[in-house]
């Protein structure tokens, strides 16, 4: 078996924080009288002024994995977890403070907007430019310049200087020069946000078929469909340690898992809901197809929502009624799901608690927030009902298997259709 393309071992990064003491608002003439009596202070003391305290922050810690040719890796993790970090390491923008990182093959980085650009030079100039820092030759660049061009967009503003682009333009031909000029690993921070949707999907499309092509790929980002979508394999890192790397669902579980579910007031405490309370919902939590707990929904993916309820009679009760309606953030009812449409209401709930499971298998909302209300009957009358319950939010996902993400600018929900020409 060949070597790996990127071994990592017991890598490490420290940075040193330094903790001045908060001071309240100070004149000009108060800061030159302090500095011209410093010294006289010191010399009555007998010892300099205290430096500030500091401390070590490890931003990494013992970091080991190994990536192969033509494996597709995405990194995942919270704010802070150590994720930017570690593709500058892995670019060489910066250096670890212990372990090592060996990379068989060239690598070309899209970390941050216009990293390699010259503002002075045109936007001609800089794809040579940056070709040229990422290893490449002129006839290799000559040879991909039309096509970086045109998946850029930016023909007219080729021979404008980089500097008068907006951040969208920077970003556009700083993508499209990383992703035309096939180095054998491409490493990716999640930066397509600064473009516009069509042009973001028009990236993931481009990463797709780099992926689908066997070469690596280095891949961060907090839209986790997009992960799922594009990436063999997952790493998860929490407070810069490697928590779990294998199968990308199966990392994505792990990390939807560490995630609140849903964000609510405990069911407990809400003095609001009105009904009987022959049954009282309990706990609510969104899982995916296995019925592992998820952080949020994904469009178009198999997905359960899970309801706990508790019969409170002492006594099992007869037809049961559970509903669970659904608004975006504008206050629009978006959809019902209730036991009336799914084949009728329960016969018979034994006394205690009992669950209540909402398959969706193919869950068809757009991203974005969403506000869910819980009802629930018992012959006719009202037990329970929350109004509202709680929210979930609904990421991006591949719901139409293209490769193209519908996001939050197409309507409100989404819906399967065909379109063919006729002759």
């Amino acid at each position: 078996m060949s070597a790996p393309l990127i071994s990592v071992d017991g890598l490490g990064k420290r940075y040193r924080i330094r903790h001045e003491q908060a001071q309240r608002y100070t004149a000009l003439r108060d800061v030159i009288a302090q500095k011209a009596a410093a010294p006289l202070r010191w010399f009555r003391s007998g010892a300099p002024p205290a430096a500030p305290a500091e401390e070590d922050f490890w931003a990494l810690k013992d970091v080991a994995f190994t990536v192969r040719e033509g494996e597709v890796l995405g990194i995942i993790g919270r704010n802070g977890a150590g994720k930017s970090t570690l593709l500058k390491i892995l670019s060489r923008i910066t250096e670890p403070t212990e372990g090592r990182v060996v990379l068989r093959g060239r690598a070309a980085s899209l970390l941050e907007v216009g990293t390699g650009f010259h503002p002075e030079l045109t936007g001609r100039e800089n794809i040579f430019l940056n070709g040229s820092i990422l290893g490449m030759s002129r006839a290799e660049i000559t040879a991909k310049f039309d096509e970086i061009v045109a998946f850029a967009g930016t023909e007219r503003f080729l021979d404008t200087p980089v500097k008068r682009y907006s951040s969208g333009m920077y970003v556009r031909l700083a993508f499209a020069v990383a992703a035309h000029l096939e180095p054998e690993i491409l490493i990716i921070d999640e930066v397509l946000a600064v473009g516009d949707a069509e042009f973001q999907q028009k990236c993931l499309g481009k990463m797709g078929e780099v992926a689908r092509s066997g070469r690596t790929v280095l891949f961060v980002s907090h839209q986790l469909a997009t992960v799922e979508n594009l990436c063999h394999t997952g790493l998860l890192l929490d407070g810069g340690r490697v928590q779990t790397i294998g199968a990308v669902r199966d990392v994505i579980a792990a990390y939807s898992a560490g995630s609140a579910p849903l964000t609510r007031e405990s069911f407990a405490t809400r003095a609001d809901r009105r009904g009987n309370g022959a049954i009282r919902f309990v706990d609510a939590a969104v899982l995916d197809a296995e019925k592992r707990p998820r952080g949020a929904f994904v469009s178009g993916a198999s997905s359960v929502f899970e309801l706990r309820l508790q019969n409170t009679t002492g006594e099992p009760v007869r037809a049961v009624h559970v509903s669970v309606g659904i608004e975006n953030a504008m206050g629009q009812r978006v959809t019902t799901w209730s036991t009336s449409y799914a084949g009728g209401d329960f016969r018979s709930v034994p006394s205690g608690e009992f669950v209540v499971d909402i398959h969706l298998p193919r869950l068809a909302l757009l991203p974005g927030s969403y506000q869910y209300y819980l009802f629930t009957t018992v012959n006719g009358d009202v037990a329970d009902w929350l109004l509202p319950a709680g929210s979930f939010e609904v990421e991006a996902g591949d719901y139409y298997g293209t490769g193209q993400l519908p996001g939050p600018r197409d309507g409100i929900f989404i819906s399967d259709h065909a379109i063919t020409l006729t002759h």
